[in-house]
């Protein structure tokens, strides 16, 4: 029998949301000063919206969202009737935040029993951590959670990972080398027998262009989808039920191409965007908008529990421009 359906965004209270995003701003500052100084100028002409287009694509929003992003901000202006530059700003925002629209989709658990969620990701992005961040985010919603360590290359991730285990309190299955993809069946196995409503399955960091590596995680998706369907009824019940992508928001344009190629290999079901504080490049988020919109479940503006948190369109896009 399915549990009840639950979305994974615990309740913050306004003081704590505020202060986190007080964070995301500060992190998003050196993107958004650069965008910002276009509209400090006495009018709005064509050098505005030049200087505004070299603004974005120096921020990595990519060619394709910026002339997006630019054409649809000169038929706000001209609806609007505006004459005053700093006016533009505002409407930048909406734009913005219209484009990133599409990624604002939140987590989703409980329709089976476990769900099932692999996370990938490249080396250094900060995948480990972030599933630790992400059990945390579970057990708030009162989920009862399994991680499985199934990056057997490395012996400091899987302590890594029993370290954010034991931190919150939660089982693992690792085991010492050995086949990723058997550990992540044993993994999904236990997560059954135990009744867990989630299992994490950690893999190992590759490159997109590391073809026997990215062959591996394919393989790990094969052999979970023969620990059985949920629902007979329904395709969409194989598991893994989600498969996450973690990307370091300091990555750029770079970023969407991993977006692409983990997409391609995998089918992303969504992103885990991490370290946008202090990027320069916060605009690779429309980017990814425009090209690729995979929901964006959660992002990351520091190393605390509490820096990890569920995306919002605009939250995000008034954080970048104001």
């Amino acid at each position: 029998m399915q549990d009840q359906v639950r979305i994974v965004a615990p309740d913050k209270s306004p003081p704590t949301r505020t202060s986190w995003l007080n964070k995301l701003k500060t992190g998003l500052r050196k993107t958004g000063i650069s965008i910002a100084t276009v509209f400090t100028g006495t009018q709005i002409d064509d050098a505005l919206f030049e200087d505004l287009e070299a603004a974005l694509l120096m921020a990595d929003t990519g060619v394709k969202a910026t002339e997006h992003l630019l054409q649809d901000l000169k038929r706000r202006v001209k609806e609007n009737k505006l004459t005053e530059p700093g006016a533009v700003k505002g409407l930048l925002v909406e734009s913005l935040a219209q484009l990133l629209t599409p990624l604002q989709q939140p987590l989703v658990i409980g329709r089976f029993k476990p769900t099932v969620i692999m996370v990938a990701g490249v080396n250094g992005a900060g995948k480990t951590t972030s599933i630790g961040k992400l059990t945390r985010h579970l057990a708030a919603s009162h989920a009862t959670v399994l991680l499985a360590a199934a990056d057997t290359f490395r012996a400091a991730a899987r302590e890594q990972l029993g370290v954010w285990a034991d931190r919150n309190a939660v089982d693992i299955i690792s085991q010492e080398g050995g086949d990723p993809a058997a550990v992540a069946f044993d993994a999904v196995s236990a997560g059954k027998s135990r009744g867990r409503d989630v299992v994490l399955v950690d893999t190992a960091g590759r490159l997109p262009t590391q073809l026997h590596l990215m062959e591996e995680l394919k393989k790990i998706k094969r052999v979970v989808q023969k620990t059985g369907l949920s629902d007979p009824t329904s395709s969409d019940s194989l598991p893994p039920h989600e498969i996450l992508l973690v990307i370091d928001g300091n990555t750029g344009q770079n970023a969407l191409a991993q977006v692409k190629a983990f997409d391609d290999a995998l089918g992303l079901t969504g992103l885990i965007v991490t370290k946008l504080d202090g990027t320069a490049k916060g605009g690779m988020l429309a980017a990814i908008a425009h090209e690729r919109p995979i929901p964006v479940y959660f992002i990351g503006v520091g190393e605390q529990l509490e820096d990890l948190e569920t995306f919002n369109a605009r939250e995000f896009a008034q954080a970048l421009l104001t």
